[in-house]
């Protein structure tokens, strides 16, 4: 596979990644937080069966399953667990901008790994991306420290386990690169995040899972979006360009917001989009 045509796969994922958001919002509001999450990785890991097939493990590199697959089941857990913990939609799709300072945070990584220095406009964006997380989290009053705060420790659980997986995630991405000397180990991930959170749903309460037609639709979309959507980013980031990649990535907070605002029939206002009070 060309370096041009992984980096066009890896692009293809942010789409996907887009409108996971809302669809997991409404599957977690049906089934649980956890219940949910167990779901949406388990039916993913049938798609990814279907789509990429299971690898031969014996040729993997060791470092990677172990270390590689480790990052992968934490951030997985603090993606769908902060999202469904949300007490609010909007509070959800707020959470979900925080998990989105990721392409910031892989940036930065991949060009100190790299030995390569950081562009004026790769600064310049970086920026403006740490602004409108900032601004997402002050809410519609403009930004204060204050009101920061109070939203993040109206639910602490949500916002933190949002922030860690930005952090673990564009380890991952990084560590992947280097580490998987080409191997693709997303299906058997998923299939150890679903694992992984089926112990967590039987050791602790779950609200009693509603199916209907919209949540069964729902999630066959959104574990199609997630499946597929991880299948394509990790062809970019094996074979691809890393640094375009991660830079590409500051159009998904934008595409995820306005496709979980449509779904989840919330309104963000203006103040949201622009930052017009800033």
């Amino acid at each position: 596979m060309t370096y041009s045509k992984a980096t066009a796969i890896g692009l293809v994922a942010i789409l996907m990644w887009s409108t996971a958001v809302g669809l997991i919002r409404t599957v977690a509001e049906a089934l649980g937080a956890v219940g949910g999450a167990a779901m949406i990785y388990t039916l993913s890991s049938v798609v990814l069966l279907v789509a990429v097939g299971f690898p031969n493990l014996a040729k993997f590199p060791r470092r990677y399953l172990i270390l590689g697959g480790l990052l992968f089941v934490v951030y997985e857990l603090c993606l769908s667990l902060s999202v469904g913990f949300a007490t609010t939609s909007k509070q959800a799709i707020e959470v979900s901008m925080v998990n989105y300072l990721w392409p910031s945070f892989t940036l930065v990584l991949a060009l100190l790994v790299s030995g390569k220095r950081m562009s004026l406009m790769m600064f310049v964006g970086m920026i403006i991306c740490l602004c409108g997380v900032g601004k997402v989290l002050a809410g519609d009053d403009g930004f204060s420290l204050t009101e920061m705060g109070a939203n993040i420790i109206s639910n602490p659980l949500s916002y933190g386990l949002a922030f860690s997986g930005a952090v673990i995630w564009s380890v991952y991405c990084v560590y992947t690169k280097k580490a998987a000397e080409g191997f693709n180990g997303i299906t058997p991930f998923f299939m150890l995040t679903a694992t992984v959170l089926w112990c967590k749903l039987g050791l602790s309460e779950n609200p009693v899972m509603t199916f209907s037609p919209r949540v069964l639709i729902d999630l066959v979309l959104v574990s199609c979006a997630m499946g597929l959507g991880y299948a394509a980013w990790n062809i970019g980031i094996l074979h691809g360009n890393v640094t375009v990649l991660a830079t590409a990535s500051y159009f998904t907070p934008v595409l995820s917001a306005l496709f979980a605002a449509l779904l989840l029939e919330e309104s963000l206002g203006v103040g949201f989009w622009l930052g017009r009070r800033w």
